[in-house]
């Protein structure tokens, strides 16, 4: 059920069936023009697909166009009540504006936004979420329930439809995972605009992937979302890394390493949580469309993770390498590592 309408933002497109894209936002303060490249650098090596920004003051349109000159991932400004910091952000070469229309003041002032943005083909990301939602809205349902987001967004796409705009996307998020999956199950059904997906203030790291995986995962798993942002209370980076591993786990995403691991038991007699975390993080930029195992003992190693292409298992001071189920040598247990990745290397 993914958006049948495409919007193009820089040099590729959202929705109409193009891959699900990973994004995240900068949260270095906004005037930190350096601090801000840095980190939108990290965020571009860590495979991340559209950067945000937000665009507050002057300040931060200098950034947002120091950034233009320093990544080549598309910038999304992120605008709060002031018009004219959208027209600024366009006149310093966003590739996309977040805002809500109905924020910021008169017709007038959203037919600016929208006139130039449609000059320079540039998308408008309406962005909803529990607390953003109008007063009048808000007393007609009694809280900021599913059927109250859509309003709100469809309300807020109504705006920028008046002055013939229609390269939009949508997202309207809370932090309550159930209500967002039925928010975006029902705006799904009543637009067809692409769809920026993910659970609002998910929480901390370990918690925030938790209802991340829940939320996104399962509206992708519905055929709805065409990008992703994973909120984490933590750094940017580690958004990306969970963006993609969703991507991965719902099938959507083949490129990279599938590392697939056991949960340890009584046989277990190397430090195979410390091994595997290694493995995971020494593949984390591998390209290479394989699956890779990590296990246990020697017992159910080989067998168990019969469909893996390469993988190894651990013994009593020694381990086994093994491709498809089948051992291709014993190797000391302090060389594992070091084998698996040798003959990763050659693949």
């Amino acid at each position: 059920m993914a958006s049948k309408k495409k919007v193009k933002i820089a040099d590729f497109y959202l929705g109409g069936g193009e891959p699900v894209r990973v994004q995240s936002m900068l949260n270095t303060r906004a005037d930190d023009t350096e601090g801000s490249i840095e980190q939108a650098k990290q965020l571009q090596a860590a495979g991340c697909e559209i950067i945000r920004a937000t665009v507050p003051d002057m300040a931060a349109v200098r950034t947002v166009a120091a950034l233009k000159e320093n990544v080549s991932v598309p910038i999304v400004a992120d605008i709060h009540f002031d018009y004219k910091m959208a027209l600024e952000a366009l006149n310093a070469g966003v590739d996309k504006i977040r805002i809500n229309p109905g924020n910021i003041g008169s017709d007038e002032r959203v037919r600016a936004v929208a006139d130039e943005c449609k000059r320079r083909g540039v998308p408008i990301r309406i962005g909803v979420n529990s607390g953003s939602v109008e007063k009048e809205i808000l007393a007609k349902y009694g809280s900021p329930c599913p059927e109250a987001l859509v309003e709100s967004a469809l309300y807020h796409v109504g705006l920028l439809q008046k002055f013939d705009f229609d390269d939009i996307v949508i997202s309207i998020k809370s932090s309550d995972v159930s209500t967002t999956v039925k928010a975006y199950r029902l705006m799904a059904q009543k637009a067809d605009y692409p769809l920026h997906i993910g659970v609002t203030e998910a929480g901390t790291e370990r918690m925030g992937l938790i209802k991340s995986s829940m939320g996104i995962g399962s509206l992708l798993l519905d055929g709805i979302g065409d990008t992703i942002r994973v909120s984490l209370t933590a750094p940017p980076v580690k958004e990306v890394y969970a963006g993609f591993d969703i991507l991965k786990a719902c099938g959507l995403r083949k490129n990279g390493v599938n590392l697939v691991s056991c949960p340890t038991c009584g046989r277990t007699k190397i430090d195979l949580i410390g091994l595997a975390e290694k493995v995971e993080e020494a593949l984390r930029g591998c390209n290479k469309n394989i699956t890779v195992a990590v296990m246990g003992c020697i017992v159910n190693g080989p067998g168990e993770a019969k469909e893996a292409d390469i993988g190894i298992a651990g013994g009593n001071g020694e381990g086994l390498l093994f491709k498809k189920g089948i051992i291709i040598k014993k190797v000391k247990e302090e060389e594992l590592f070091t084998e698996l990745l040798k003959e990763i290397e050659k693949m």
